[in-house]
């Protein structure tokens, strides 16, 4: 079909291909109706890329059942470097392709190999990957090439897609930058027309045809052919009506019905084939008796070409010659090419066509259903997996086995993230299960849906639901039903949850011998957590330490720590161990990236941002992490990951001093987070808003967001607020507040005994001591604090420690606080806390100029992760696997920092950050041999004491 018009579009398509020559990368997504022009703007693109390397797949609608099986096909010309990958990339590519054996690719990594492979690839010659009938791609293979095509940037690589328009959006492309195609223009179309059909067309007939056409190409030209001569010359009427829309079908599948009968069979045979392959198609045809002189009539009609594989003129046709042959007559071709598969080979394409060929169900057939699902999970294939696990179940005869298979393809969706679709089948699975165990499990998923989706209140009740089901049947999963339930409730809130808690403590004490050791990282946590509930804080600390030890043990079950590392971490913050936390959360990105669990390293990420990096005043380390848990949480297409309304964000937020963006997202939890019952989530939000409130002045206002923290009393927020709650009730005159919240902070800091712990314990009894005493509370403070990570901790003590030098009208002793904490506040970017030094400094005599509004950092937070992983020695290879880009990505940015900092070598970039800091410096690690004094508590304190000291302060240390 000619390609007439389409001006805007080919220069839409020039320019991705431009900018790919150009060294960077371009995206687009072709959308409309059948037949409007995508493939044939497709082929231009093909045409007009003569000069780069091309790799084409068209996917088709019987392959949406193969995982991985349009990314494999479009990928085949490239698979001869695949060595080049690291080895982790290369095993998972090799797994999901059905190369060789090993544990289940992750999607996410296989999607780390493809862009990787493509820009290795493109830094030799640059490469344009099309994909035609994206419709039809499987989950797997949308997934890869959807997370790939928001990657590219610099890898000389193009990749463009063309999809059928929907009602409903595409949920793989649908943010990739697109372009509508609509029909033609009535003067092309009308063009179209009489080349077409090779004569003149009367205007009114061919009025008529564009309008009921709509000006798609497709339509128009297949229209035409069905007119006489007559017709198009306006001497005879036109049909009523025109064969457009769903006719256009219609039509095809007269045509093919014009066609002799073994022809029309081998078509049948060829639209049915999973894929569309050749050897397998003529073994299957020579079994029904059809020769190879049928494929003549169609192939001289332009349906179909046949070869290594068979590819029809337009999907249409091949949606016509299926969907218009009779039932039994599906049934004959499915049976055929079961039967030409190899059993041992062809697994899941055998079993595919034996279901297909079953009219009633089929207990055989099924069972062989779930032998491909279990070799499709082998591979990573979680959506196949659950495609036919799901067929499996139509065709089991026995009603509780079919729902049992119903729950297992659930629990494989929710693996997939295709959480609508688990939560539909486990409805139609609970009317027809009655075993307790699987009534149980059907229960625990109901659960893990509800958490999944943040509906955390309702997780609590079924997970603890499920638990005490599984509790005799199974101990082991039961304990795993109740862990789940804990780290629900950290977010549901432990004051609203009292009851359910209270049965989760009596279940867990109740349950039977796991089989693990009882020092096991699994046992110790639950341990650690019913004491905690049963007992409180300070009986629970030495389980509680225990259990973060065994988690930080070499030796500890992979699954295990993966799994439960969240509520570890949580429980050893809670614990205010700074250092388990940083190690931890470390473990845990590792773990997360090392496999390439992309939506478990997203919550990881979250959680270094909000407990690890703002702390330590690496506001900037904090953003990166957190704009890359959003990123992540996204391109996974789990949102709900971090949380929805972006709670994890507003510490960093109010640490900044960014209080309109702070109170937006504060008003966003409060609105939101009720309907889910996330209570525990609002007391979060609430205490970072009281961080905010306090480095404003509003103390009044800060004791109101506190004590909501205070009042529930969850893991972790509860305890961590306490010192900012004693400061903001002194400041507020709320003395009896604040003595109650320094009676439990002592309590728990000094059971846990760390030096973060006691370093704020000793600062809130200097807010409510006396002068005598408060001298010595705040030396205490700082000596402690200064052995710390917590530099954003250490400042805000020098600022409490110089405000309340100067109410003792010892000004000068005040300055020397107060310039200290100023200068590490600003050098943390913590803004409003900087801005309160400088008040309280002028009301000492030195006049310090009020900071001017803040410009934009030089680098993004991109390339600051760039420039401080060179900084550590990381090669571009090893960066790129860090951050899920590609190598030339990391050379793309790092060429912007080189230029940025006026450097020509790594070895430069790494003396600029170290050495004189830099936005980059903020996410070297704590234990980087060069630290910038602004986040370096015991620096910070050291050049505080080097300045004048008041009298008696030797005695005093």
């Amino acid at each position: 079909m000619p390609l007439l018009d389409r001006g805007e579009e080919k220069r839409t398509l020039d320019q991705v291909l431009d900018r790919v020559r150009a060294g960077a990368s371009g995206v687009l997504v072709l959308r409309g109706e059948p037949g409007v022009g995508k493939s044939a703007l497709l082929d231009y693109a093909v045409e007009r890329a003569s000069d780069l390397r091309v790799a084409k797949t068209v996917a088709v609608e019987s392959e949406t059942a193969l995982s991985f099986a349009a990314v494999h096909q479009l990928l085949l010309p490239f698979l001869s470097v695949a060595d080049r990958l690291p080895e982790p990339q290369r095993r998972a590519l090799g797994v999901a392709f059905g190369l060789q054996a090993g544990p289940p690719a992750d999607p996410f990594l296989v999607g780390l190999a493809v862009l990787t492979l493509l820009a290795e690839i493109g830094a030799f010659q640059p490469v344009l990957c099309v994909i035609d009938d994206a419709q039809w791609l499987d989950d797997e293979s949308a997934d890869v090439l959807a997370f790939v095509a928001r990657r590219l940037l610099a890898d000389r690589v193009g990749m463009l897609f063309a999809i059928r328009e929907t009602m409903e959006p595409d949920p793989h492309l649908q943010a990739l930058p697109g372009l509508p195609l609509a029909g033609l223009p009535a003067q092309h179309a009308h063009e179209l027309l009489e080349t077409s059909v090779g004569r003149p067309i009367d205007v009114r007939v061919a009025a008529r045809i564009i309008a009921e056409t709509g000006g798609n190409p497709l339509a128009v030209v297949e229209v035409a052919r069905e007119l006489s001569s007559e017709q198009l010359i306006g001497r005879a009427p036109l049909s009523e009506p025109l064969p457009v829309g769903h006719k256009l079908e219609e039509l095809f599948l007269r045509r093919v019905r014009e066609l002799p009968r073994d022809t029309q069979t081998l078509l049948l045979l060829a639209a049915a084939e999973i894929p569309s392959r050749g050897d397998r198609l003529w073994k299957a045809a020579g079994s029904l008796g059809v020769t190879e002189l049928a494929a003549a009539p169609a192939e001289s009609r332009g349906m179909v070409v046949f070869g290594p594989e068979v590819r029809f003129s337009h999907p249409l046709v091949r949606s016509a010659v299926y969907h218009g042959a009779a039932p039994g007559q599906r049934r004959e071709a499915h049976r055929a090419l079961a039967g030409a598969c190899d059993p041992q080979i062809d697994e899941g394409p055998r079993a595919s066509h034996l279901a297909a060929a079953t009219a009633g169900p089929d207990e055989g057939v099924a069972v062989q259903l779930e032998m491909a699902a279990d070799r499709a999970k082998s591979r990573g294939g979680y959506s196949a997996m659950a495609a036919l696990l799901e067929r499996a179940a139509l065709l089991t005869p026995l009603e509780e086995r079919r729902a049992e298979r119903r729950l297992l393809a659930a629990k494989t969706h929710v693996a997939a993230g295709a959480l609508d679709r688990a939560e539909a089948l486990l409805g139609e699975a609970a009317t027809g299960l009655h075993d307790p165990r699987s009534t149980a499990q059907a229960t625990q998923l109901e659960g893990r849906i509800r958490f999944h989706r943040g509906r955390v209140a309702e997780a609590v009740f079924s997970l603890l639901c499920a638990a005490r089901r599984l509790r005799s049947l199974d101990p082991r999963e039961a304990r795993d039903a109740l862990l789940s339930a804990l780290e629900a409730a950290v977010f549901a809130g432990w004051a609203p949850s009292a009851p359910l808690l209270q049965e989760i403590a009596r279940t867990a004490q109740h349950l039977p011998h796991t089989g693990d050791p009882p020092d096991s990282a699994a046992q110790l946590l639950l341990q650690g957590c019913i004491t905690r509930l049963t007992s409180g804080y300070v009986a629970a600390v030495p389980t509680l330490r225990r259990t973060v030890q065994a988690f930080l043990a070499d030796e500890i079950d992979q699954d295990v720590a993966l799994q439960r590392v969240e509520l570890a971490a949580v429980l050893a913050a809670d614990l205010w161990d700074d250092s388990a936390v940083e190690q931890l959360a470390a473990d845990w990105i590792d773990r997360a990236r090392g496999i390439g669990a992309l939506p478990r390293l997203a919550a990881a990420l979250a959680f270094r941002g909000v407990y690890v990096d703002g702390p330590a005043g690496r506001l900037a380390a904090a953003r990166v992490a957190e704009s890359e848990a959003h990123e992540l949480a996204e391109a996974t297409g789990n949102p709900a990951i971090v949380p929805p309304t972006g709670a994890h964000t507003l510490l960093t937020l109010a640490l900044s001093g960014r209080e309109a963006e702070a109170r937006a997202i504060a008003s966003a939890v409060a609105g939101e987070a009720p309907g889910r019952g996330a209570v525990g989530e609002m007391a979060m939000a609430a205490s970072f808003l009281g961080v905010l409130e306090l480095s404003l002045g509003n103390y009044g206002s800060a004791v109101v967001c506190l004590d909501a923290a205070y009042t529930d009393d969850t893991p972790l927020v509860g305890t961590r607020s306490l010192p900012d709650l004693v400061e903001a009730a002194v400041r507020s005159g709320r003395r009896d507040l604040a003595e109650r919240a320094l009676h439990r902070l002592e309590d728990r800091a000094t059971a846990t005994g760390t030096s973060l712990a006691l370093g704020l314990l000793a600062r809130s009894r200097a807010l409510l001591a006396t002068p005598a005493q408060a001298l010595d509370e705040y030396e205490d403070a700082l000596d402690r604090l200064g052995r710390t990570r917590a530099a954003s901790e250490v400042a805000r003590t020098l600022l409490l420690y110089g405000e309340w030098l100067r109410r003792q009208r010892r000004r000068r002793e005040a300055r020397a606080q107060l310039r200290t904490a100023h200068d590490m506040f600003d050098g943390m970017g913590m803004y409003a806390f900087a801005e309160r030094a400088r008040l309280e400094l002028s009301a000492t005599g030195e006049h310090v100029p009020k900071r001017e509004t803040e410009t934009p950092e030089d680098l993004t937070p991109r390339e600051a992760q760039v420039a401080a992983l060179v900084s550590q020695g990381a090669a571009n290879r090893d960066i790129a696997a860090q951050l899920f880009v590609s190598p030339s990505t990391v050379e793309y940015h790092l060429h912007k920092v080189f230029r940025k900092f006026g450097v020509t070598s790594r070895t430069q970039l790494a003396h600029r950050v170290i050495n004189q800091g830099s936005g980059a410096v903020a996410l070297l690690p704590a234990s980087s041999a060069h630290t910038s004094a602004a986040t370096d508590p015991a620096s910070a304190i050291s050049t505080q004491r080097r300045g004048p000291r008041h009298p008696g302060a030797a005695k005093a240390r």
